[in-house]
């Protein structure tokens, strides 16, 4: 784990030491929530770093979600707490969500507009204070945009070329500021997954975790250099078939114990222990 997410941990109140989740060993938990309610294809999602919070975009409402864990990273706990905020203006068909680790800053991918949407909140992981600040256009890399993840020091963005099939990773000049975001390099995933959509890194970027509709299943790939995905290679696969034939987002647990899939087939977020 870097020092800077030991730091701002720390920062926040709580340590937690991740351990690599174990796919080859992976099981369902038996545990589920419906997200239905509010849209039926959800398409990002990501949690609240002490997990008692659970976001989550739809595409068939272009508006982002907010669910309360009564006992954290138990899903069974959630429900809707009646928050919520459109993003139909500047993220049309919304396929990636990122929270930087203090909550005042979120990202999401349009994958109509192929760009990277930047959000500052006024009240931190308060959604209903957000305010737009800018954007940034893979266009060059990809038409559709896809999953959406940060390096944790915020130098470094990483997005699924849903047609390339592929990732893409940018360097930021200025952390956290995508309009200082200029193209390094891209790592296919084609031989794995055809249809990508989902995207997940370690803490200290050696682990790479990559789902999507053709394979439904969840591919980690082991990278020699941290962040560094021109040193990645195909290591293992999960799959989540019995669960949802078409994945959208994937999560992990901030010690990695416990993985998060969500899906357009069952409008639904399963929890399974890794």
């Amino acid at each position: 784990m870097s020092v800077s997410r030991l730091m701002q941990m720390g920062a926040a109140g709580y340590l937690v030491v991740w351990t690599d989740p174990d796919l080859a060993n992976a099981s369902y938990d038996g545990v589920s929530f419906s997200v239905g309610t509010q849209d039926g294809t959800p398409a990002a999602m990501f949690f609240k770093n002490d997990g008692t919070k659970v976001y989550m975009a739809g595409q068939s409402t272009d508006t982002l979600y907010e669910y309360s864990l009564s006992t954290a990273w138990d899903i069974s706990t959630a429900s809707y707490n009646s928050v919520s905020l459109s993003i139909a203006t500047n993220v049309a068909n919304a396929l990636g969500l990122y929270f930087r680790d203090d909550g005042l800053k979120m990202y999401l991918s349009s994958g109509t507009n192929n760009t990277i949407v930047e959000y500052n909140l006024s009240t931190a992981w308060d959604i209903t204070t957000s305010s737009y600040n800018q954007n940034f256009s893979i266009s060059g890399q990809d038409t559709l945009a896809a999953g959406l993840y940060f390096k944790d020091d915020g130098t470094k963005m990483y997005v699924i070329g849903y047609y390339g099939q592929d990732v893409n990773e940018y360097s930021l000049s200025t952390a956290w500021d995508i309009s200082s975001a200029s193209y390094s390099q891209n790592f296919s995933v084609f031989t794995q997954e055809v249809l990508p959509f989902a995207l997940w890194f370690s803490p200290d970027g050696t682990r790479m975790y990559v789902a999507g509709n053709a394979g439904d299943d969840v591919n980690e790939y082991t990278l020699s250099t941290g962040w560094d995905i021109s040193t990645a290679s195909y290591n293992q696969n999960f799959s989540v078939a019995s669960q949802e034939g078409t994945p959208r987002a994937i999560a992990f647990k901030s010690d990695g114990t416990k993985m998060y899939v969500v899906g357009t087939g069952n409008d639904t977020i399963y929890q399974y222990s890794t």
